[in-house]
């Protein structure tokens, strides 16, 4: 059995640690005990990929057995690190291409930390190889693939997790639960998310020799070749619409898909935004600066302010949403929650990030980590883990994910063309609007194939 401590700061109204436990003891994370280890593989062994990974060894029986990565020096550097942490101490196979890897290697479980535009095609093919997935956010980068990605899923009847580990992060599960469930909001008629932090890369570096550790031919894939012009890791692919879709890709979806769990929605009715280049007119950058976008549901609208440069509305709350209630105000984010009643006499509740370096001490040594997100990462695995073990969905199921997903690319589709979308998920058109519908599906660079639903 695999248990876990959940340390608090603070506690809702004096209330103990085991209302938060309740919350994860009915994801039913107490049932995951396999009979032997799970072979895991892992695509992309960078800077997120190897922090799922890692988290993924501290909470279960897992023996890595393959790494893949198109960079061998990174691919070189992940495999010593793990190496080093597992119990067996035993290197990975190692793989450039992660066709081969699939083919080679039986796998329970591949995890896939690789940039936007690969998340499709490897998650269909390894769900086709027999193996249940993690993958990263955004599960796409248009809307047909993410169709797809949930066809495939069903069809070959695998578990596939998104990275979208808010609903495992303890302080926000505790205000679903005590504050929104609750009732303390009332009723919720608006929501507002927001991204300020300065994040959008840009510059002119000079179109230069690909180096002999890169296979950047593969590293490209389905995506337009752009001039290298030097390692597009971490944050230098994200500032292309070629590989991603921008801060709306990367961080709307984060925020929108939090506070679809804690209201219970489901698609939006209709989805409008504008934006662009305002300020950071320079450097090669083809992403927005600034953008806005407004999802509709029914009785609420959940609205979405984006600018990398300038300061934030409040310092505290940078990158986060916010529940308006006729009877409250919740403002929610990775690091904290506070609810502020409309009642002065009213309590006001707040709450703080959960850490865990004292259980788990490695967390400290590890380069880059986010140490506010390590709990929750760890109990996103455990939810993935139990929902493998009794064959159920996981509590960010690639259906749930790719909703959060499409909604922002059809953002996306709605700054480009100047129109709103409504989107038919039934008939996977977009309606009223055959251009904007031509959008949901991106051209890919030969030889590779767009995944169809359909066909999957």
């Amino acid at each position: 059995m695999h248990n876990f401590n959940i340390n608090r700061r603070q506690f809702i109204q004096g209330a103990t640690a085991s209302l938060a436990l309740t919350s994860f003891g009915e994801r039913g994370l107490d049932l995951i005990n396999p009979a032997q280890p799970y072979r895991v593989g892992l695509i992309g062994t960078g800077w997120y990929g190897k922090s799922d990974l890692f988290r993924l060894m501290q909470v279960a029986p897992v023996e890595v057995v393959a790494l893949c990565d198109v960079d061998k020096k990174m691919l070189d550097g992940a495999a010593k690190l793990v190496s080093e942490r597992q119990k067996s101490g035993k290197t990975p196979r190692l793989y450039g291409d992660y066709r081969k890897m699939l083919a080679d290697v039986q796998m329970d479980i591949v995890l896939i930390g690789s940039p936007d535009h690969w998340h499709a095609l490897q998650m269909i093919d390894a769900v086709k190889a027999g193996s249940h997935v993690y993958v990263q956010k955004p599960i796409s980068v248009d809307v047909m693939e993410g169709e797809a990605m949930v066809a495939a899923a069903r069809k070959y009847n695998k578990v596939v997790q998104v990275g979208t580990q808010r609903k495992s992060t303890p302080h926000l599960i505790d205000a679903k639960k005590n504050i929104v469930d609750a009732g303390l909001l009332g009723k919720i008629a608006h929501v507002e998310m927001c991204c300020y932090n300065h994040m959008r890369n840009n510059g002119n570096p000079p179109v230069q020799a690909v180096p002999a550790h890169l296979d950047y031919e593969m590293w490209t894939g389905p995506a337009p070749l752009r001039p290298y012009d030097g390692l597009p890791h971490l944050r230098w692919w994200r500032t292309f619409e070629e590989y991603g879709n921008g801060i709306m890709g990367d961080m709307c979806i984060h925020m929108l898909d939090t506070v679809r769990w804690m209201l219970d929605l489901g698609w939006p009715k209709k989805i409008s935004s504008t934006g662009g280049i305002y300020v950071q007119t320079g450097g090669k950058s083809n992403i927005p600066d600034t953008q806005s976008a407004i999802f509709e549901f029914d009785g609420l609208n959940a609205v979405w302010q984006q600018r990398s440069w300038g300061t934030p509305n409040n310092p505290e709350y940078p990158w986060s949403f916010t529940l308006y209630g006729e009877k409250g105000t919740l403002w929610g984010s990775t690091m904290r929650c506070d609810f502020i009643p409309v009642d002065k006499k009213a309590e006001k509740i707040h709450m703080d990030v959960v850490y865990e370096r004292e259980k788990y001490p490695e967390d400290l040594k590890e380069e880059r980590i986010e140490l506010n997100a390590a709990p929750a990462t760890r109990l996103h695995m455990l939810d993935f883990l139990s929902a493998i073990e009794k064959s159920s969905r996981p509590v960010a199921d690639i259906q749930e994910g790719h909703i959060s997903t499409a909604s922002c690319l059809l953002a996306n589709i709605s700054m480009k063309t100047g129109r709103p979308v409504v989107y038919d998920p039934k008939k996977r058109e977009i309606v009223g609007d055959k251009d904007a519908t031509a959008l949901l599906k991106r051209q890919y660079r030969q030889p590779w194939v767009h995944p169809d639903p359909k066909l999957v």
